[in-house]
């Protein structure tokens, strides 16, 4: 029974353990499919467990205290004098606060955080940049292209985790740049730089010295090609903050999301601009989003969407021409797709537009991405008024999610929403019912349904979506039983069935329902 007994203790004290090297998990047994993670064939045996033993109870490090007794002094952020990033990060950089900012490649990490590096620097503030992409004197190229340089501000490339560790303990800095984790490693672990077990020593070290000597410390991560950090998730909880910096390479505009923050609000966005002498942050973004005309013109609409909890006006963009191929095309930019199709049915079915033989086009102006159900009032309206070929009225907005009924929803943050419409000069806005305070000087037509929202332009009688077809035009055959025109025939082309703007600004202005300013 003895023998018995210390075997069955030799096998379960040498039973093999298996780990993800995908994100770090450990199963109890081999699976083809890791179960946290999901992917295939990333499960892999490490060796046998140690033996189960208690841990007895050792020296403390610091004795526990009252909350109220603990110094919150030590956690007050510092400015890091780019106000778009101290916004997201909720008034600065924390004293020993580790932050992640992960982006596409190309999008200007490293330059905004060289950037940060210089105004950061001071004489008891020193700052050391560390690289692991590029050469020290790469880096001395762009410092000078974007007037970066600072006496307090020390450069090395190294990729060796020892290293790095060697240049804190030489220079002492109170921030630490680290570009990026994914090229630094450890000697004494096996595996290539990047690799799940060396991010996580990297990160750990790195967060250990920044903890002990109050350093703030930020790290440039990567992306996969789905958009998510590369890494194992463990990193993003291991950090404090947690930054996406996004943006079309082929525009001007770049945001800085927060998606974690222990120390402030995860609902605010930075907006910079890209420009050849670096990136400079922009306090009103919205000149980016719009277009500068002189005359309205068919198929563009204004909005105003919310990025954290900044209003930003935007403009949306349609076009809709007859189609030469059975299947008519839909192309979008800056929109999303399945949102597009669903207005379309949605116009369709209750606002008596045929769309079903154009092609549609649809974007956005400046770059910008709407995602946000707040602009689906504004895409409808496009459509429409470029399959009418008549533009809306200027200095009109117009906000509200649209359902598949045709009801108008309300969003959120509509009085900041407006208010910052008649902050940029914007006069009249169509709104989901109930806006609550309206800014003095602007008209609001609220708006229950998209046949209210096409029907409250003056000079387009009832509800519903559907007119009479004007007197002097041709419409025969081109009605149906219920009423709409088919935008589709020839002779109807230049006939909107449902949206009738006049061309005197007094007439239009004269014909909208104000409500009295709270």
């Amino acid at each position: 029974m003895a023998a018995r007994s210390s075997t069955s203790k030799a096998r379960s004290s040498s039973r093999s353990t298996y780990r993800c090297s995908e994100c770090g998990a450990t199963p109890p047994k081999w699976t083809g499919r890791c179960t946290e993670c999901n992917a295939w064939g990333t499960v892999e045996e490490v060796g046998g467990s140690p033996a189960v033993r208690t841990t007895a109870a050792g020296p403390v490090s610091s004795p526990a205290r009252p909350i109220a007794q603990v110094d919150a002094t030590v956690a007050v952020s510092r400015p890091t004098n780019i106000d778009e990033l101290d916004r997201v990060l909720g008034g600065g950089l924390v004293p020993g606060a580790v932050v992640l900012l992960a982006g596409e490649p190309g999008v200007g990490k490293s330059t905004l955080l060289l950037d940060v590096a210089a105004k950061a620097a001071g004489p008891e503030r020193r700052t050391l940049y560390i690289t692991g992409e590029e050469s020290a004197s790469q880096v001395r190229l762009r410092a000078d292209r974007i007037d970066a340089l600072s006496p307090h501000l020390y450069l090395a490339a190294e990729t060796d985790l020892a290293a790095v560790l060697g240049h804190i303990e030489q220079v002492q800095p109170a921030l630490l740049i680290l570009d990026s984790v994914q090229t630094v490693a450890s000697a004494e672990l096996d595996g290539a730089p990047g690799g799940p077990a060396q991010i996580r020593e990297v990160a750990n070290a790195l967060i250990r010295e920044s903890k002990t000597r109050a350093m703030s410390t930020l790290l440039v991560g990567h992306v996969t090609k789905e958009g998510a950090i590369a890494g194992p998730r463990l990193l993003e909880h291991l950090v404090d903050v947690v930054l996406h910096f996004e943006g079309d390479r082929h525009a001007r505009l770049r945001l800085i999301r927060g998606v974690k923050n222990r120390y402030g609000a995860t609902d605010e966005v930075g907006c910079f601009e890209l420009h050849d002498s670096g990136i400079v942050g922009l306090p009103d973004p919205s000149g980016l989003f719009l277009t500068k005309r002189a005359e309205p013109v068919p198929g563009t609409c204004l909005t105003v969407t919310l990025e954290g909890r900044r209003p930003l006006v935007a403009e949306v963009q349609a076009l809709l021409v007859d189609s030469v191929i059975p299947s008519p095309r839909r192309a979008t930019s800056g929109l999303d797709s399945p949102r597009i199709a669903m207005i379309l049915a949605m116009l369709e079915r209750h606002g008596g537009v045929r769309l079903g033989k154009m092609d549609i086009y649809a974007a956005t102006v400046g770059g910008v991405k709407l995602s946000e159900p707040s602009a689906d009032l504004a895409i409808a309206l496009a459509l429409a008024s470029s399959a009418a070929d008549t533009p809306l009225p200027q200095g009109m907005v117009a906000i509200g999610e649209v359902g598949l009924a045709g009801e108008v929803r309300r969003v959120t943050g509509v009085e900041r929403r407006l208010a910052e419409a008649a902050r940029l000069g914007f006069t009249h806005a169509l709104v989901p019912p109930e806006p609550g305070k309206v800014p003095k000087g602007m008209r609001v037509v609220e708006v229950a349904t998209i046949g209210d929202a096409l029907a409250a332009i003056p000079g387009r009688p009832g509800r519903g979506g559907r007119r009479a077809p004007r007197q002097g035009r041709e419409t025969d055959g081109a009605e149906n039983r219920r009423g709409r025109v088919d935008l589709t025939d020839e002779r109807q082309r230049a006939v909107p069935n449902y949206l009738d703007i006049p061309d005197s600004a007094d007439e239009l202005m004269a014909g909208w329902e104000e409500i009295e300013p709270e």
